[in-house]
């Protein structure tokens, strides 16, 4: 795969904004810092898609979810989404409009989830967060309007690797049977000690940094080692996992270890649709009101996820 090219004209424009405003990366905020900085991100969210039915619930009367449902009485596919913010900050507010195109171009129900954050609580903590919702959608499934028999696990950065460790939970645990995951930009693995090419080349000079990336890690992981529990690039029993889309983007210290597990799920014989974004950073689909490339990619994942949905 060819990345040769350069940040396009609106990314550069963004990182210019960001850096004139003082922007600090999140390895030099404090955790608070961390969560009102990602919560201003919907500043540049653009606007929200209508959804003909959106609710606010509790899973076991103790986990907040949102169900988006754009087409009342036709029980459609169920996504269960888990947002990303480093596994320390974001929330089911900030993946909003995320959710709403999703459900609107993809024709789904979603549930997004807003698990329990570190360092409150580190893993385990949040993974049973996202299998607890898991079970209850899909047990649920008739009150959301929603066909349990099409369950999609799908994130973004933390939450995507959320859904990939979900996903084997799930395998391993008796189900609920998994058709398909969405990963968009997981972070699969702590960068300490790693050496990438995406790693190395985009260190420091967009919007995730890989001191940010281990900041976030030590958070989730409060010192425990990390495994393939929690970092599922570390894992190697990778057959019967849903077939997978993963997205990633060009100017991400994440990128190649998002093409490094779509290679390890091929090899296990997971069929993998790799949606690679050029000229683009860590974190654009929640950024619709600065980078077409947002709004372009809830487009394709909408035709994708019906064609896989059919």
């Amino acid at each position: 795969m060819d990345w040769s090219g350069t940040p396009n004209a609106e990314v550069r424009a963004l990182l210019e904004a960001f850096a004139a405003q003082g922007v600090q990366p999140f390895d030099r905020m404090s955790v608070l810092q961390a969560r009102v900085s990602v919560s201003a991100s919907t500043r540049i969210g653009g606007p929200r898609t209508e959804v003909a039915d959106v609710r606010d619930l509790l899973v076991d009367a103790r986990l907040p979810v949102r169900v988006y449902h754009p087409s009342p009485g036709s029980p459609l596919p169920l996504v269960v989404y888990f947002h990303g913010g480093g596994f320390v900050a974001g929330g089911v507010a900030v993946a909003d409009r995320a959710c709403r195109g999703l459900a609107v171009a993809a024709g789904v129900v979603v549930v997004s989830v807003e698990y329990r954050l570190s360092p409150e609580t580190p893993f385990p903590g949040p993974q049973e967060d996202c299998v607890a919702a898991v079970r209850w959608a899909v047990a649920h499934a008739a009150e959301l309007g929603a066909d349990a028999d099409r369950l999609v696990l799908a994130g973004d950065s933390a939450g995507a690797t959320l859904a990939a460790s979900t996903s084997r939970t799930l395998r391993d645990g008796g189900g609920p049977v998994v058709v398909h995951q969405l990963l968009v930009y997981p972070t699969l693995a702590p960068p300490r000690g790693r050496t990438t090419p995406s790693l190395v080349d985009n260190a420091a000079d967009f919007s995730m940094t890989t001191a940010s990336l281990d900041w976030f890690w030590d958070h989730h992981l409060a010192g425990a080692p990390a495994t393939p529990e929690a970092a599922p690039l570390l894992a190697t029993d990778l057959a019967g996992l849903p077939p997978t889309t993963l997205v990633v983007a060009e100017f991400d210290p994440l990128r190649d270890e998002g093409v490094d597990y779509a290679n390890a799920l091929e090899a296990a014989g997971v069929p993998v649709t790799l949606h690679a974004v050029p000229g683009t950073i860590h974190g654009f689909w929640w950024m619709a009101g600065a980078l077409p490339e947002a709004a372009e990619l809830t487009a394709w994942l909408g035709t994708h996820l019906r064609a896989v949905l059919a």
